[in-house]
């Protein structure tokens, strides 16, 4: 199984109930964070507000607290009780723990950590795991740095090679990858550069901190009136042909009819 929510996902604090309607009407998807999003002092608060959210559970994801930790037993049996079916895993290390999640629940695996990036090909394998995500500004610190991207916002090698990789994971074991958030609100050309690079690169979504960058990544992984068109044609002319052949002065072969088709699906 993968995870067909997407392409933008969006996360909300679990303790602001008031705006889980308003975050599931805006993205293709709303992540309900327990973890980061929510003060240690309101966890219960805020696992009382997933426990009675009432959000579609097809379109609904709840990070919980990182495996191990004391808040992480309560956190899933709210996600139960509210009946949602995927929860995002943070800090993902340890295969065996993230195995052993009841088996009701779908697992979005977020590799964040020198150790979870290193796993990413042995979480992938998972069963009940459907979509690894990359996180950079955790590993960064995990790693005493202090910053994931340049003076001009381009990410760190670092960073590039823990995207690759888990993608690259997530591919393999035929799962969907999800591209890490874009920091600066403000940066709308970055982050529109970014997520386009997401899609072309077979990421099948990226998550958003801020309402206002689901349209941005919307029209990012949305293939333009030319893609699609050209996709539809050289699909078009493969039914006449047998193996390799040229089309419009290019070489055509099996990647290039499954880059059409992929046009096609995302369109």
């Amino acid at each position: 199984m993968i995870l067909s929510m997407g392409p933008a996902l969006l996360f909300c604090p679990a303790d602001r109930p008031e705006r889980f309607g308003k975050a599931a009407e805006r993205a293709d998807a709303v992540i309900l964070d327990l973890e980061d999003g929510v003060a240690p002092d309101a966890k219960a608060e805020a696992r009382d507000h997933v426990a009675a959210s009432g959000l579609d559970p097809e379109r609904t994801i709840v990070r919980v607290n990182e495996l191990g930790g004391k808040e992480a037993p309560s956190d899933l049996q709210a996600v139960l009780a509210a009946g949602y079916q995927t929860v995002m895993v943070p800090k993902a290390e340890s295969p065996g723990a993230i195995g052993r999640i009841d088996p009701r629940l779908h697992v979005v695996a977020l590799c964040e950590t020198p150790r979870g990036v290193a796993h990413a090909e042995a979480i992938a394998g998972l069963e009940n795991v459907v979509a690894l995500m990359w996180g950079a500004e955790d590993l960064v610190a995990a790693l005493g740095g202090t910053s994931s991207r340049t003076d001009r916002g381009e990410y760190r090698d670092i960073a590039r090679h823990a995207r690759a990789r888990v993608l690259l994971a997530a591919g393999i074991q035929g799962k969907s990858a999800i591209d890490a958030v874009h920091l600066d609100i403000a940066d709308e050309t970055g982050l529109a550069r970014e997520a386009q690079d997401a899609a072309a690169s077979g990421f099948t979504a990226t998550a958003c901190i801020h309402p206002s960058q689901v349209p941005i990544v919307r029209d990012a992984y949305r293939p333009g009136p030319e893609a699609i068109a050209w996709a539809r044609a050289v699909l078009a002319a493969a039914e006449g042909e047998r193996g390799v052949f040229s089309f419009r002065g290019r070489m055509v072969d099996e990647p290039v009819l499954r880059h059409a088709r992929a046009v096609l699906s995302r369109a």
